[in-house]
């Protein structure tokens, strides 16, 4: 880079003075400046794009190497899964007794265990009309959540502190 130092910075001023005169110098000194100015700001606006230009290469590379190990784990996924389910179904071919013979004694065993190996799905039998909140009672009533609500009223009346006056 250039090097200057005072003394090249002085020696420059007095050949500006002696060249663009004094009553020129401030004007051109403010438009020197302002062009370096937004010089430098432009080359810090480059430096800035190209930052964010390896950052986004950097980021490129990163979601790749993330998307191809994604693969790989799918991939390996499906075969094991593939795997297991040709497995399940060689452990339990005979079990639905398609491949027995009606008349061997361990078919109807085997059809009547394949029923409880499987059992059918029943519904619970929710009643739908029942609300069901979502906090538990026990922690509504150890917050002081009211439960009950109460007209304005009767809640003047619950909570009037009590008269200390003798009776009359």
């Amino acid at each position: 880079m250039i090097d200057l130092g005072i003394s090249k910075l002085a020696l420059i001023g007095a050949v500006a003075l002696i060249v663009i005169g004094p009553e020129k110098l401030p004007r051109v000194a403010r438009t020197v400046g302002t062009l370096l100015g937004k010089a430098q700001r432009y080359v810090a606006d480059v430096k800035a794009e190209v930052n964010r230009s390896m950052e986004l290469d950097e980021l490129r590379k990163m979601k790749e190497s993330v998307e191809s190990a994604a693969r790989d784990v799918e991939s390996s996924i499906r075969t094991e899964t593939d795997n297991f389910e040709k497995s399940w179904q060689e452990a339990t071919a005979g079990l639905d007794g398609s491949t027995l013979s009606s008349g061997d004694d361990s078919a109807g065993a085997l059809q009547a265990l394949g029923s409880e190996v499987y059992p059918t799905y029943r519904h619970p039998k929710k009643n739908w009309r029942l609300k069901q909140g979502a906090t538990p009672l026990w922690y509504k009533a150890r917050t002081g959540v009211r439960t009950r609500a109460q007209s304005g009223a009767a809640r003047v009346a619950r909570y009037r502190p009590k008269s200390t006056s003798s009776p009359r």
